[in-house]
């Protein structure tokens, strides 16, 4: 998929790697101006260095004041902030348990990040694109806020809550030419989901095919289908898509998926 950003000034949250990683690349194929940002700054520099003329910020999406400052940056050297793509996220690997057993401290960090991270990026930058007159929002939720999964409550919560956010933001915002989009991957290729899952001696590895018997297509999604969908949600030709979640999981929540 091709589409024409030249000139479009893009930030990246959670860049670094995985989905973060091949969004911010597939913006820049299509001649966007990248700002990768991630609080992992090693990862995040070599990350950025594979691409010409992107930016790498260290940002951590829970303080406000490195958002603040990045933003300004941004805008002080670009003049502007066209698309802001808030995907920085975090799950537990060690604690996959019910709520009555599920400890406060991992729930405030998940919710922090996945939740209040999008609320404090979002500000930041809609007020950039608010004084433009233009500017596009995608939030990265999950299939897991809109149908709940078992064993990671704080997640589930936090990304049900970024698709109604999402839907806030679009009522909110429209009205001043800035469109806000959300898209919910489904169980996707990444390290985290390798060491879950996919990854020889991955925590849930007996399971795998069990999870996989509900997604119609056999298979978790790539980093790069999820980037695609990011790329059409960008494109400066869908200029009609305000308050949407786009489903990317291979037909997981189609509906019930059995063998009789």
């Amino acid at each position: 998929m091709k589409c024409d950003l030249s000139g479009k000034v893009s930030l990246v949250t959670g860049a670094a790697r995985g989905i973060g990683q091949a969004i911010a690349d597939r913006l820049a194929a299509n001649g966007s101006h990248v700002v990768y940002t991630d609080v992992n700054s090693a990862e995040l520099k070599a990350a950025a260095a594979r691409i010409p003329n992107a930016r790498a910020f260290p940002m951590d999406v829970t303080r406000g004041d490195e958002i603040n400052a990045v933003i300004e940056q941004v805008v002080k050297t670009s003049g502007r902030l066209d698309i802001l793509v808030n995907n920085a996220g975090v799950n537990t690997l060690a604690h996959r348990v019910p709520i009555d057993q599920f400890p406060r401290e991992e729930w405030d960090r998940i919710l922090a990040v996945d939740l209040t991270g999008v609320y404090e990026v979002s500000r930041c930058a809609a007020r950039v694109m608010r004084a433009q007159g233009a500017g596009r929002i995608i939030n990265i939720a999950s299939i897991a806020g809109l149908v709940p999964l078992r064993l990671q409550c704080p997640f589930v919560a936090a990304k049900a809550g970024v698709v109604n956010l999402t839907r806030a933001m679009a009522l909110e915002l429209g009205p001043h030419g800035i469109l806000v989009n959300g898209i919910a991957p489904g169980s996707t290729l990444t390290e985290g989901t390798r060491q879950l899952f996919y990854g020889e001696g991955g925590t849930f590895r007996e399971h795998v095919q069990r999870m996989l018997d509900h997604v119609p297509l056999g298979r978790p999604g790539t980093t790069d289908e999820i980037a695609v969908a990011a790329l059409f949600l960008a494109d400066p030709e869908n200029s009609y898509m305000n308050g949407h979640i786009l489903t990317v999981d291979g037909g997981w929540t189609a509906g019930y998926t059995r063998d009789f």
